[in-house]
């Protein structure tokens, strides 16, 4: 866990995030925070997800995270049992949840980018199948499909582009190098310009080298045409070569094979193939119908359990022994007389299953052989893409060979002779050896001789003298041979120099006058552009005060028409209140009864009458209730009272009726005791 946390902490601090977290300031991070920083890790990833949670709702968050994370195909650690509990911490903000997933996503920042690129294209929404009827949305489906078959070929060339090795900085070194080659070329043909325009007739020696480039190129694109059409040729000739192999293989086979035999070949080939049409086929094509009937029939079925099944077995168990009776009494019955037909019967079931036997085996050869045969072709196709022949048959296959034990006879041969060369290169290897070790004795005796003359070194110096001086002479040689060419080549250059001068002189003179007309035209043109810049600096002025006015008054008439339109609509409300008042008047003062009445002011006193009708009723009512108030209070007062009084007799009744009934009780009880 702490190992979780070092990485977590290290990929945090770095771009593009610099956190600037250490292993407690990260511990001590509360579970908002906690969450805010995965969400800042998603947003990193996929730039939709960059929200503020205290902006959100928590159940947004958790929704929001756990899709961006189903998308990036995170699974939860084994250690979380549930998914409902990696929600729950997830919500909560849990620290043993969010460090597993905040590892997760730090660990493969770049790869859960493009994955989370390539989801906002390749997640397919699903229509719903009732929509798809429509031939609308039927089409948009297929295009929206078509797209992401485009947008998945296109991305996939993109990413073989960039793992092509073709990187920008190098295209960009390689754009700069041949910048720097166009220079340096451009500056070559200034100077050599200048040199030849001293030359007379450089124009038309000018034309003519570039005619002599055009034949040379135009040389060269047809000896490569040439070369390709001879190629075509050989391949031609290869081909026919092999069509005119093919064809006599054919004819071979055609003259081998007689009549009887192709007519015996096509028998067998129809007996085989009505075989398998009348017999084979149709009892396997019956075979699978039963199987497929008693399989729908226990699909169809409710389901069973472990009592049904055991029911079923003991029900197949006795059906069986029943068949099993039955076959011994019908074979001790009919034994006697069917013993030879059964025999007949069991050689003919033999036959038939031998038969079926090989006819499979017969089948499987045949797919094995249009398998290989396929295989075959294919491998063919593959070579002849490869080197460009086909694969040998027959008589060429039969030469090659022939060829290839030629050639392992010679290689055999040449094989001999090396380890002959090699015994004799062992031997002159082992006599140089002796020769070095008799030379090295030699030496060692020499120098004894010499150290007892006194003259040691004599001749290691005189065979230095020796190889110094072989070396001086050759030197020389070399020096005498070097200084004739150099001395050669500067007079050669020096003729060159003088002619090219001669022939430059003209072309510097033209070329000095063409700078002389070169400054001036640029004076004119620098003096032009001073002039233009201030016209065009002066018109951007002007035009920057024209869009302000022009800004200024499209404003004032925007307020304008705002003020046009409220006065107008001020003035149609007066117009209708207006209409509204002539009408009025005109109700009210129309000679007509029916029409006053009609009249807004006639409803109103009109409802102002009945309002206060309705108020002196309503007073003459509150007038009566307050005068009879008083007595009526008396008299509820009297009601309860007697009510009361009642309630307090039929409570007195009550208790008078139960002492009479104890005492005839008692009455009765005495009475019983006098009489015993």
């Amino acid at each position: 866990m702490s190992d979780q946390i070092k990485s977590i902490v290290e990929k945090l601090n770095k771009e593009p995030f610099k956190k600037n977290y250490n292993l407690i300031t990260f511990d001590s991070l509360e579970p908002m925070q906690l969450l805010q920083l995965l969400s800042d890790v998603l947003g990193e990833i996929d730039s939709k997800h960059v929200v503020d949670i205290r902006e959100e709702m928590p159940e947004q968050t958790a929704k929001r995270m756990l899709s961006l994370l189903g998308i990036l195909k995170y699974k939860p650690p084994e250690s979380s049992t549930d998914l409902s509990t990696f929600r729950q911490g997830l919500v909560i903000g849990s620290k043993p949840v969010i460090h597993p997933v905040l590892h997760w996503l730090l660990q493969r920042t770049n790869e859960l980018k493009k994955r989370a690129y390539l989801a906002r294209f390749l997640i397919k929404l699903e229509v719903p199948a009732e929509f798809l009827q429509d031939d609308t949305v039927a089409d948009t489906n297929k295009q929206y499909e078509d797209l992401m078959e485009a947008f998945k070929s296109l991305h996939k060339e993109c990413e073989q582009l960039k793992t092509s090795g073709f990187s920008t900085a190098e295209i960009r070194r390689d754009i700069s190098a041949m910048e720097e080659e166009k220079d340096q070329l451009i500056k070559r043909v200034e100077r050599l310009k200048k040199r030849v325009e001293t030359v007379q007739n450089h124009q038309r020696m000018l034309e003519i080298a570039r005619q002599l480039r055009v034949e040379k190129e135009r040389e060269e694109s047809l000896a490569q045409q040439k070369q390709e059409q001879k190629n075509q040729l050989f391949h031609a000739e290869q081909r026919m070569q092999r069509v005119q192999l093919q064809l006599k293989d054919m004819q071979h086979a055609v003259v081998d094979s007689k009549p009887e035999s192709l007519m015996k070949r096509l028998e067998e080939e129809i007996k085989f193939n009505s075989y398998l049409c009348s017999e084979k086929l149709p009892r396997e094509l019956e075979s699978k119908k039963q199987s497929l009937y008693f399989l729908q029939k226990v699909a169809a079925e409710p389901a069973m359990g472990q009592s049904d099944l055991n029911e079923l077995e003991t029900k197949i168990n006795e059906v069986n022994a029943q068949i099993n009776q039955l076959i011994e009494k019908r074979m001790m019955k009919y034994e006697p007389i069917d013993s030879k037909f059964s025999m007949y019967r069991q050689q003919a079931s033999i036959i038939s299953r031998k038969k079926e036997a090989k006819a499979e085996e017969l089948q499987a050869a045949k797919e094995e052989m249009s398998n290989l045969e396929r295989q075959m072709s294919q491998k063919a196709n593959q070579a002849r893409e490869v080197d460009g022949t086909e694969v040998l048959k027959g008589d060429e296959f039969k030469r090659y060979v022939n060829k290839l034990r030629s050639k392992n006879t010679f290689y055999k041969k040449k094989r001999l002779e090396m380890a002959e060369i090699t015994a004799e290169y062992g031997i002159l290897q082992r006599t140089e050896e002796l020769l070095k070790q008799r030379h090295e004795i030699i030496q060692q005796q020499l120098q004894a001789i010499e150290d007892k003359k006194g003259i040691s070194g004599y001749s290691y110096t005189q065979e230095e003298l020796e190889r110094v001086s072989a070396a001086k002479s050759e030197m020389d040689e070399m020096k005498g041979r070097t200084l004739d060419n150099m001395s050669e080549m500067v007079k050669k250059l020096n003729a060159l120099v003088a002619d090219k001068k001669s022939n430059l002189a003209p072309i510097i003179k033209e070329l000095r006058q063409l700078r002389q007309n070169c400054q001036e035209l640029t004076q004119e043109c620098d003096e032009k552009k001073v002039q233009y810049d201030s016209c065009a600096a002066g018109l951007e002025s002007n035009r920057a005060t024209l869009e302000q006015e022009v800004k200024g008054l499209r404003e004032e008439c925007i307020q304008e028409e705002s003020c046009y339109h409220y006065t107008n609509c001020m003035k149609r409300n007066l117009e209708v209140q207006l209409q509204r008042a002539k009408d009025e008047m005109k109700t009210y003062v129309s000679p007509d009864p029916q029409d006053r009445r009609k009249a807004i002011r006639e409803q109103y006193t009109r409802m102002i009458l009945e309002q206060e009708n309705l108020g002196k009723k309503l007073r003459e009512k509150q007038k009566t209730v307050r005068e009879s108030h008083g007595p009526n209070m008396k008299q509820v007062k009297m009601w309860q009272d007697f009510e009361q009084l009642m309630e307090c007799k039929r409570e007195c009744f009550l208790k008078l009726q139960n002492q009479t009934s104890v005492g005839r009780v008692i009455q009765e009880g005495g009475e019983d005791r006098l009489i015993l």
